[in-house]
């Protein structure tokens, strides 16, 4: 019965007809994407990267103003995860692949279907996980990070003069290291901390403001830099973790064991 009856509410809801802010937002994060692999087939790798980033500027705002809105809906979310497959997964393969993996031939691209699969993994489980995970971190490395990285990379090329050899070995394991962190069970920060959107000291302002003129100055060079400290964050916060959890377990054991020794004592 229920089998039946989910479908059928499924099948109401979308009468009633869909939110068409949020999902507008989505179409423009779609957009871009799409827009990346028409700029990557056309040869223009610098335009395409570009487009990848206005891309996940616009992902990181239809879920926020679904919420401002109060539009959120299943519809919104599954429409999201298929554009962030695209934006993300699609066009960075096909960046990567025609910009610096082609000349691998099989082993290239197998590598940017490697990222892609596991980029349609990583949402897909996001979308199974996303009520019964903490929410201030993801687990494994989201797609838009490793678009942005992607992206940041081309960028980091043709601001640096875009010519000479591409490191292209360099970015062939970039690739793998991505594609492996986009399925692992290693935690991201989310940066969803609902604290962000409250009063902060005024200092923080004058750093939010700083960082941005920062970013505007030398965009391509500050963009690979953040990319690449959230793609460490996750591994180093994992290690350390591990470490406390190590050196805790190892004070309990030498407390065990003391009072044991009392005991004996005793």
């Amino acid at each position: 019965m229920s089998r039946i009856g989910a479908p059928y509410d499924r099948r109401e809801s979308l009468r009633r007809g869909v939110y068409i802010l949020p999902n507008l937002v989505t179409t423009g994060s779609l957009f871009a994407g799409f827009y990346g692999i028409v700029a990557t087939m056309n040869g223009n790798y610098n335009l395409a990267a570009w487009f990848i980033l206005v891309s996940a500027l616009f992902d990181g705002l239809d879920g926020k103003v679904a919420r401002l809105t109060g539009t959120t809906s299943r519809f919104g979310v599954e429409y999201d995860s298929l554009a962030d497959l695209v934006a993300f997964g699609v066009s960075p393969g096909m960046l990567m692949y025609a910009w610096a993996l082609k000349p691998f031939g099989k082993l290239g691209w197998l590598a940017a279907f490697l990222y892609v699969v596991c980029g349609a993994l990583r949402l897909a489980r996001f979308n199974v996980q996303v009520d019964t995970v903490e929410s201030k971190k993801f687990v494994g490395l989201p797609i838009p990070a490793a678009a942005g990285m992607v992206a940041s990379c081309v960028l980091l090329f043709f601001h640096l003069g875009g010519s000479g050899t591409i490191k292209k070995v360099s970015i062939l394991i970039l690739i793998y290291v991505l594609a492996y962190l986009m399925v692992s069970n290693i935690r991201f920060y989310a940066f969803k901390d609902p604290e962000l959107v409250k009063r902060q000291p005024f200092g923080i302002l004058v750093l939010a403001i700083f960082l941005i003129i920062v970013i505007v100055a030398q965009p391509e060079i500050m963009l690979f830099s953040m990319a690449s400290l959230y793609l460490i964050s996750g591994p180093v916060g994992t290690l350390i973790s591990f470490m406390r959890q190590k050196k805790c377990a190892a004070t309990d054991e030498h407390d065990n064991v003391e009072i044991q020794d009392q005991d004996f004592q005793a």
